[in-house]
């Protein structure tokens, strides 16, 4: 289930498919990375809204799925989304859900009135769910997919033990853990092992980032 898809590094992923290249989140993006057709983009925060990376992988025809405040500052082919509205771009289905802060000393970093987003999305028959910036909500717990991408990082949104709760709530075939290891603060790249070990009986593939950790 995660043969089309490559880790580039904190929340940016490629999915290379028959004829489609899809990137979510994507952030310092390889030059030899072909372009997009279809670019998601979880929330306003430079690591996950790289103005740079989407110059540089979008072309005049590449659509772009965002939640509100993000769409307003792009061009082209925009399709603007709030916390469950359904998608339907290049033949790709899904919806957006929602993404925010809960815990008190978080709560002005993903504020809930933002309405910014996490992704379910159908790719080849599978489905993935890509929480963004998130703590462990409670209208989160329903989601079901077939692979669950989540951060585990702690300060900015859910750390291990957060993320383990969810997951475990989720019951996902397949749990990935994302946002780690980049940032002072943020995790550091031993905490994808903890979160396997700690999500069990949850399956859990920890990816390895083409940009590598700079916090091991």
């Amino acid at each position: 289930m995660l043969e089309r898809f490559t880790w580039i590094k904190q929340s940016g992923f490629r999915w290379s498919g028959d004829g489609m290249t899809v990137y979510i989140d994507p952030w310092d993006v390889p030059e030899d990375f072909e372009p997009a057709d279809v670019v998601f983009i979880t929330h306003a925060h430079d690591d996950h809204y790289s103005r740079d990376d989407l110059a540089r992988i979008g072309r005049d025809d590449t659509v772009f799925v965002a939640p509100r405040d993000v769409a307003a500052e792009l061009s082209g082919d925009v399709t603007a989304v709030a916390p469950g509205d359904t998608i339907d771009v290049r033949g790709i289905k899904g919806q957006a859900v929602p993404a925010y802060n809960i815990r008190p000393e978080r709560l002005q970093m993903h504020p809930k009135e933002n309405n910014w987003v996490g992704y379910v999305v159908e790719l080849e028959g599978n489905v993935y769910y890509h929480a963004g910036d998130t703590d462990h909500l409670p209208e989160l717990e329903g989601i079901r997919s077939d692979v669950a991408f989540v951060p585990i990082g702690g300060k900015f949104c859910c750390g291990v033990d957060e993320a383990v709760g969810l997951v475990k709530a989720m019951t996902p075939d397949l749990a990935v853990p994302m946002h780690y290891g980049f940032n002072e603060g943020v995790g550091v790249a031993r905490d994808g092992e903890r979160f396997r070990e700690d999500a069990s009986p949850v399956k859990v593939e920890v990816l390895t980032p083409v940009v590598p950790f700079n916090f091991e």
